[in-house]
């Protein structure tokens, strides 16, 4: 099942604290990157990210995004500034 677009708009708004934000759609789904480094996607219309050492210990699900993916973690928090947070330890762990 392929993500729509209203829940894109959805997420992109909660992102709307975070700078550098893009994304790209891909076989039905999107990638999203924050100043070009991939830290999560929308999957079936979940917004899961990348589970990283910072936020493995927030009490966040596991999610397979996809057969055979690597497990993802679920963001399930409606509060920009809980997702900016979130977002930013995401990518310093990844730079």
């Amino acid at each position: 099942m392929a993500s729509n677009q209203d829940y894109l708009v959805f997420i992109l708004e909660l992102l709307r604290e975070v700078d550098g934000i893009t994304y790209k759609k891909m076989m039905g789904e999107y990638i999203l990157y924050k100043d070009n480094i991939i830290f999560g996607g929308i999957y079936d219309n979940r917004f899961l990210v990348k589970k990283t050492k910072s936020i493995s210990d927030l009490g966040l699900k596991e999610q397979i995004p996809y057969p055979s993916a690597k497990p993802m973690l679920l963001v399930d928090s409606e509060d920009p500034d809980e997702i900016s947070e979130l977002v930013n330890l995401i990518v310093k762990d990844l730079k």
